[in-house]
């Protein structure tokens, strides 16, 4: 399973529909969604500033992270972006491996 960082904005139909579910709705709602893709919920939280709703699932595959962000995203109640998240030993094995890689003007 890969880890997802899903940074969401809702538009006004979006916060239309918080209101009438409440937090704890919308939090059932899309673990049932991440589930459905073969996931867990890791994070669900709220805040303030550019981002209205934050969510950490590990999914499948950036397949099923595609999937929720287009799904989600085309229903028209929140934008969503997503950044992968990597465990540190992910970034020791890059550091581990031989790049063949030369800047430019050298």
């Amino acid at each position: 399973m890969a880890k997802f960082l899903f940074r969401t904005s809702y538009t006004q139909d979006g916060v239309a529909g918080l209101i009438r579910e409440g937090g704890t709705g919308r939090r059932e709602a899309l673990r049932q969604t991440v589930e459905g893709l073969g996931g867990t919920l890791e994070g669900f939280y709220y805040a303030f500033g550019d981002d209205d709703l934050l969510l950490i699932a590990d999914l499948p595959d950036e397949e099923a992270a595609t999937a929720f962000s287009m799904f989600v995203s085309a229903a028209g109640a929140l934008t969503v972006s997503c950044t992968v998240l990597l465990e540190p030993e992910t970034i020791d094995g890059a550091i581990a491996k031989s790049v063949p890689y030369r800047k430019p003007g050298d």
